[in-house]
């Protein structure tokens, strides 16, 4: 028996997202569509429908059209939610930048993206954006003609000097309507594609996997700029009328144990750090959390005992597993609420509707028995148009037969439930955010006392994952000096938590370096094999 299966064949919506919300709109005009606590807002999906016309005809009479790339660069606010929707009123791409960037990624994404506007907060907690901005456009030749400050009276001006818009929406299903960056073995962060029909139909099975309806309330800690907040949170609501809870700006424990009692949530999404961090928060025996029904746990490997405690202590019975990858907007597979608790705990469930999976030897992409490791590919409605101007890029990734190939490496049970084992790839998973070593790499290399080095992912109790570098020197150096070189000009997720200096590399007898063998000595050295050993999904 081959390691292939096929999820459910299900009617496809063939509108575009602002088609979605229009009609959810009308089936539920006066049902609260999204709540932002930090922000004490509260908005019925026909006020935010409002809200969306008045955005959308602002961004209009910015002059921005079909098919001109405009960037959020935020955290979790509502004008998040209007920007991401206004954006499919004109057909206009909705580029997600990400919050952590420095100069150095924010430059290379202006730049790639040929954004033409973008959207910021001038400055919070953790950065200046202003700041940052400025140093990434200085001395670049960019399409960019516009960069709105929210909650400003730019923003304010945007919003009352907007142009009337024709009736309907200006893009069709199959337009591009998202561009997420994701990173590759080249080092160069790579524009996902992501179009009307990918991502609703993606937020269809969601929807479908959870049950979930316009009753429910889903608390939304994930960050939107992130596939997970901005596809299974606000299309799912979207989608479905249900409401959407957003807690704090970024991920607070304390703000989201609140929300969920305050809101009477539902539903509850989060990566494992984030659950990991209200469980064993000193105040979480003071939260009554009954209100629970289901959830999502992904984002990175999910550990099967504390899937078990947000099942058992956080009142979350229907709790489920998604995995996924950006390249398949995002969701590939999924647990049911229904499914044993066996089946959600240690496995990432099995197919999702209209998709296909096999898992395939990687030098052959012959499918493999089931029960053999071998590399998951997919296929369907949910994969990406493509890489943004890598046409090389998209035709490694999908191959002539349309499978996308994840570079994870999984096994099927004969239940066609599936288990993911590990990356074919160099990726890391750092608390649910994607690491590329090469990425790392080449930053580091421009440090003038750096000759070589390598980046692996270390196991970590908390954090699933954590980055590592061997750095072989040109001339003496500190750890600190290291990490202050990358301070503030790359993401503080990516900056190395170990560091190690070395004069060579373990290396195979053509030359090319064994990350594995970095990592094995690492571990033992560090003592890590008690993180090392902790069983995933």
């Amino acid at each position: 028996m081959l390691s292939y299966s096929k999820g459910p064949q299900r009617p496809l919506f063939e509108g575009t997202i602002f088609d979605a919300l229009q009609q959810t709109t009308e089936r539920h005009p006066n049902h609260t569509a999204l709540i932002s606590r930090h922000q004490n807002a509260r908005l019925t999906f026909s006020a935010l429908f409002e809200r969306v016309e008045r955005t959308a005809r602002g961004l209009a009479g910015l002059g921005l059209r079909k098919d001109d790339r405009v960037g959020v660069w935020a955290t979790n606010c509502v004008e998040w939610v209007l920007l991401q929707l206004a954006a499919t009123r004109i057909g206009a791409v909705v580029v997600n930048v990400n919050p952590a960037y420095r100069a150095y990624e924010l430059a290379y994404v202006l730049k790639k993206s040929q954004m033409r506007a973008i959207f910021l907060f001038e400055k919070d907690r953790r950065s200046n954006y202003g700041e940052i901005l400025a140093e990434a456009r200085a001395g670049q030749s960019l399409e960019l003609r516009h960069a709105i400050y929210l909650e400003s009276d730019q923003w304010e001006a945007v919003l009352r000097n907007g142009k009337e818009l024709p009736a309907g929406c200006q893009a069709r299903s199959g337009d591009v309507t998202n561009i997420q960056y994701t990173s590759g073995t080249t080092g160069s962060p790579k524009g996902v594609l992501l179009t009307h029909s990918n991502l609703m139909n993606n937020a269809g099975v969601i929807q479908e996997g959870m049950k979930i309806t316009e009753r429910d309330r889903i608390c939304v800690p994930v960050p939107l700029y992130h596939c997970f907040g901005c596809v299974a949170g606000s299309l799912v609501s979207v989608l479905t009328g249900a409401t959407m809870i957003l807690p704090a700006p970024t991920f607070e424990p304390l703000a989201t144990m609140e929300a969920i009692e305050a809101e009477r949530a539902t539903t509850i999404y989060g990566v494992p750090t984030m659950f990991i961090a209200q469980l064993d928060h000193p105040d979480f025996a003071r939260f009554d959390f009954h209100s629970l029904r289901t959830g999502v746990m992904a984002g990175a490997p999910c550990p099967i005992e504390v899937m078990k405690r947000v099942v058992n202590e956080m009142h979350c019975p229907e709790m489920t597993i998604m995995y996924g990858q950006t390249e398949s907007s995002p969701v590939i597979s999924m647990s049911g609420v229904d499914d044993s608790l066996e089946r959600r705990v240690a496995t990432v469930g099995k197919a999702c509707a209209n998709t296909e999976i096999k898992i395939v030897r990687p030098e052959s992409g012959d499918p493999v028995d089931v029960g053999e490791q071998g590399e998951l590919c997919t296929r369907g409605y949910l994969v990406m148009k493509g890489y943004d101007q890598e046409p090389e890029a998209t035709a490694h990734a999908i191959d002539r037969d349309g499978w996308l190939h994840t570079g994870d490496l999984a096994t099927m049970r004969t239940d066609e439930y599936v288990r993911v084992t590990g990356r074919a790839k160099d990726l890391i998973i750092r608390g649910g955010e994607n690491v590329y070593p090469r990425e790392v790499e080449e930053f580091l290399y421009t440090h003038p006392k750096v000759a070589d080095v390598q980046v692996v992912g270390l196991p970590d109790i908390k954090l699933g994952e954590v980055v590592a570098a061997w750095i072989r020197l040109k001339e003496p150096a500190t750890e600190e000096e290291i990490r202050q070189f990358c301070s503030g000009k790359i993401a503080h997720f990516k900056i190395p938590q170990y560091i190690r200096f070395v004069e060579e590399f373990p290396l195979t007898v053509t030359g090319k370096v064994q990350k594995f063998k970095i990592r094995q000595q690492e571990i033992k050295m560090r003592g890590l094999e008690q993180a090392a050993e902790i069983e995933t999904a």
